[in-house]
């Protein structure tokens, strides 16, 4: 297994480890939902180094991001972000991605850790408009810093004035005495706060200066457990349950970042898509008992007949009821629908919920 440049601090704190996406992570510390408040109400540190980090840059750069992203990558300027994926040629999604423009003509794509190998080669395929390509995933940490008290912590560590890096915007410079850090108005909790990108030397100050500033608003490291429960409650898509190769993004309800204003990688069959309709759509769904639905479980009808399946499902820590995603023929797909998830054989009512 891989290690992050943090894995034995993290081990230190009696961490949790398992393997993930061939990384060895913490999966809790004190415990997902312990961690879950704390982010809610305060603030939570994760190690999420495991995520994958392109450079594109030079001649044709903006032409390749354009070219394989969804999104129109033509409106970034420096400084700003979007999310985006990356469609392949069949109808169904490589991986989502956020895409930083660093300077103008160079890009960075922030793509999730299982699929870096993929991502890459994908990417390298692509590109037929001679862009310059690096791959710094393994010489990247990542932080993300996230709840409501995460900005005054971190404005502890900086001098730019946080309050006004808005949402999708970052700032890159010095930070905690270490240069070259980009911290960014963006993360996969819905709580608020940053993400944090330096060089993998400067891990192990930046980790002790957070924890030991961190004691005076609550700060506590989280594991993959508790960022799970987090973006669920969001309704955030995870890579590999929501969306995958097989799923459509315009189903998964990601026609927000699909922007037909160019071409890229199957525009035109997901152009026919949206102007056709799509079937089926991605949708939230709570439990009126306390019943967890689980990934895999089968979605019913009330007619019993099956219809779908639950995408990602878990004990929502804020409303202590059953939560998840699924896909859903579009006419159950509206908000206040009933809908049934058959666990271990037996129908439990659920409400599609926006």
């Amino acid at each position: 297994m891989k290690t992050t440049s943090l894995s034995h601090k993290h081990i230190e704190l009696g961490a949790k480890m398992v393997e993930f996406a061939g990384y060895q992570m913490p999966i809790q510390y004190s415990g997902i939902k312990d961690e879950h408040m704390c982010v809610r109400n305060q603030v939570g540190v994760f190690d999420v180094s495991h995520m994958g980090e392109f450079i594109i840059k030079g001649k044709g750069a903006l032409e390749l991001v354009q070219w394989v992203s969804s999104n129109d990558a033509a409106k970034l300027t420096p400084g700003k972000i979007q999310y985006a994926y990356l469609p392949n040629e069949t109808g169904g999604v490589i991986d989502d991605m956020l895409v930083y423009c660093l300077e103008d003509g160079v890009y960075m794509l922030v793509v999730n850790a299982s699929n870096i190998e993929k991502d890459w080669n994908w990417i390298k395929s692509q590109n037929k408009f001679g862009a310059e390509m690096h791959n710094i995933s393994d010489k990247t940490t990542l932080l993300a810093v996230q709840g409501p008290n995460a900005t005054k912590l971190l404005q502890h560590f900086t001098d730019f004035n946080l309050d006004d890096v808005k949402y999708y915007n970052f700032v890159k410079g010095k930070f905690a005495g270490e240069e070259n850090v980009l911290i960014s108005a963006t993360g996969y909790t819905g709580a608020g706060g940053f993400e944090i990108y330096f060089e993998n030397n400067a891990a192990e100050n930046i980790w002790n200066e957070l924890m030991k500033q961190g004691e005076n608003y609550g700060l506590k490291p989280c594991g993959l457990g508790a960022r799970d429960t987090l973006r669920l409650e969001m309704g955030y898509c995870l890579y590999g349950n929501d969306i995958d190769d097989t799923t459509s993004p315009l189903e998964a309800g990601l026609g927000w970042t699909t922007k037909f204003t160019k071409e890229f990688v199957n525009s035109t069959n997901l152009k026919n898509q949206k102007e056709q309709g799509v079937a089926n759509k991605l949708v939230g769904f709570e439990m009126p008992e306390k019943k967890i639905p689980r990934q895999g479980y089968e979605i019913k009808n009330a007619d019993g007949s099956v219809i779908g399946k639950v995408t990602s499902g878990s004990l929502s820590p804020m409303l202590n009821r059953g939560i998840g995603m699924g896909y859903v023929p579009k006419e159950l797909s509206k908000e206040g629908s009933t809908i049934y998830i058959d666990i271990r054989g037996k129908l439990i009512e659920a409400e599609v919920i926006k």
